[in-house]
Order: C-alpha cells, then structure tokens, then sequence
C-alpha cells in the first residue's frame, strides 16, 4: 500500500480580464450589486478561437508536469474534470493525451461540476494506493463564459462564473504519515434541479427539440440556480464534510494550516472560516479576481496558494468543495 502526493501543481487562466463593471455595461448590475453578494471584482473570460476546456487545461497541464520534475511519459492515467467539455462526447481526458502526445494511457472524465477536482483527486488516490499508477496527470478546466446568458435576465448566475484551468501531477509516496490522508465524497440527487442546465439532454430536450421549437424565450439551455437554497445547503455540507476529514485522521481544527474552498462564493467561504473559528491565513481565497470557476477553482487556488508560500512541508491542507448536483467532498493532505 502507498499513499499519494501533489507532486506538481500549475494553472492557467485566459489573458481576457472581464470586471464588474465591463458586466454592467450589457447586463442591469452594477459593481456593488456584485461583490456584496458575491465577493466577485473580476473574472477570466475566453476571447472566442483562443481557447477551449482541453487548450486550458493542456496548458496547465504542462505546468505541473515541468513542476514534478516528471516527463509526460512518466504518466500512467489521466483524469479530467470539467462540466464544460469541448464536445458533448468524447470528453476532454483523450483530447488532452492526444494534444500532449502521451502514450495510451486511459483517459477518464469526471462530471461533478464544482466538487469535481475533489472527486477526481479522490479517482487519482485510490488508483496509486493500489499501486496500479505510479503518476496520474489531474486536471480540472472549464469554459464556462460561452454557454452564459449574458443579458439582464440571466444576471443572477452569469456574473458569478469564469474560465480557467488547473492541474496536479499525483504521485506515488512511500511515507505513509505524508500525502492525501483521506478523501470523502458524498451526494444528494435528490436537490439536482435546484442547481443545473437542463437541456441539451437525451431525456429531456435534446437539440432536435430547441431547434424545432425556436423559441427566443427559451431559457433551458442556460444555468439555472436557486441561489439561497444553494447556499443554505452549501454551509453545511462544508462544514460536515471538513469536519468529517478531521475526524477520520484525529485531527483537531487547530491542526488546519490551510484550508481551500471551492471559490463558490466569497460569503460561503466567510461563513465556514468564522464557523471554524480560522484566521485569514489559513483560508485561501480569490475568488475575487477568477469569480466561480468550478472544477477548476480549486486546483487554480491550491496552485496559487503554493507558489505564494503559503503552502508548507508539513502543512496539513484540507481542501474541500459543494456543487450541482448535489455533490460534495473533501481531501485531507498532509503536504
């Protein structure tokens, strides 16, 4: 048995700086409206042809790879989270060891949304505990900017989101008191339309259908969010969900030396920091300058956090994450 470890870290985000206020100038918002609800001053937007979700996270990729001091055909798996693939299938696990030229490894896609790099850390442990994989390349990315329904009508949700990726090479450890300790992963089907698209679907509206219908008003194809619900349920289940990896390795709150929320929201991760009673140095946060950038929030706020020194050895780092779905996890590292 081995544990497994964050060998390298990287991230990238599009050059295209998109602020509240740039918002305000084709949607009914305002900069204040913004940050009070939601912490967001800016976010990261795609300059259509430059980018998509596998470029993004190829680019990341690249990142971590040249960090863990590894070469890509030193990898043995990929595991790619995203909601935002380039094609409806195949997802962009291929696409990614097509564009990097790694051997035929298997390539596995993750569709967890916001707790997806949580969940696929999760996939990537489990398979090096076993010693079926000695280096996994992790990567969330997404390309959210162009499926928004950026008008007035569609505020609510799409001044929250963003672009970018991130990406882990993780790695074998043969010191078992160092590396992922532990991962925790839960859900709750039955609170999945509260935060969800519903068409494209094959058991709902598929294209066929929204072209047939034409129908301008037509909102089915654009995020849906029922954002106090969302948030309700947020703050408990991160809080559970933390307190849980505490638990299962006998570790008190006092132990965290940093703690990574999925970036969601600015007030969720407020709330949780002053529930635990944590100081603002053993909270990452930016969320402020991304917005809400799902599977890729949280490998983009670990990468940042890391390069920033705020990321020890000997740091134990709790990361955790809520989303459609309902999905959440969290991952207890012991850096």
């Amino acid at each position: 048995m081995y544990h497994s470890k964050i060998a390298g870290l990287g991230h990238y985000v599009p050059e295209n700086v998109v602020t509240n206020d740039d918002l305000s100038k084709i949607i009914d918002t305002n900069d204040e409206w913004i940050q009070e609800r939601t912490g967001i001053q800016e976010r990261r937007h795609i300059i259509r042809g430059d980018d998509t979700t596998t470029t993004m996270g190829v680019k990341a990729a690249k990142i971590a790879i040249e960090r863990a001091g590894i070469s890509k055909d030193d990898i043995d798996f990929i595991v790619f989270a995203t909601l935002s693939p380039d094609y409806y299938f195949p997802g962009p696990g291929v696409l990614v060891q097509r564009d990097l030229g790694i051997k035929t490894v298997g390539a596995l896609d993750v569709r967890n949304q916001c707790s997806g790099f949580v969940y696929a850390l999760s996939v990537a442990d489990q398979y090096i505990k076993t010693g079926m994989y000695k280096n996994i390349l992790v990567i969330g990315s997404e390309l959210q900017s162009t499926g928004l329904d950026m008008t007035s009508r569609g505020r609510g949700v799409s001044v929250i989101f963003g672009d970018g990726a991130g990406a882990a090479i993780v790695s074998r450890e043969e010191d078992l008191t160092k590396g992922i300790l532990s991962t925790h992963l839960h859900s709750e089907g039955q609170h999945a339309e509260e935060l969800y698209v519903n068409s494209p679907g094959m058991g709902s509206r598929w294209v066929t259908d929204i072209l047939a219908d034409n129908n301008p008003d037509d909102e089915s194809y654009f995020p849906y969010m029922n954002g106090q619900f969302v948030f309700k349920n947020a703050v408990v289940r991160f809080s559970e969900v933390i307190n849980e990896g505490l638990q299962a390795n006998n570790l008190q709150v006092s132990d965290i030396d940093m703690l990574i929320p999925h970036q969601a929201n600015l007030r969720i991760s407020q709330f949780i920091q002053k529930k635990f009673g944590l100081r603002d140095d053993q909270v990452f946060n930016n969320i402020q300058k991304y917005g809400n950038t799902t599977a890729a929030s949280i490998p983009i706020a670990l990468t940042e956090a890391w390069e920033q020194g705020k990321i020890k050895t000997g740091y134990t780092v709790v990361l955790a994450a809520f989303g459609s779905g309902f999905t959440w996890g969290s991952v207890i590292i012991k850096w």
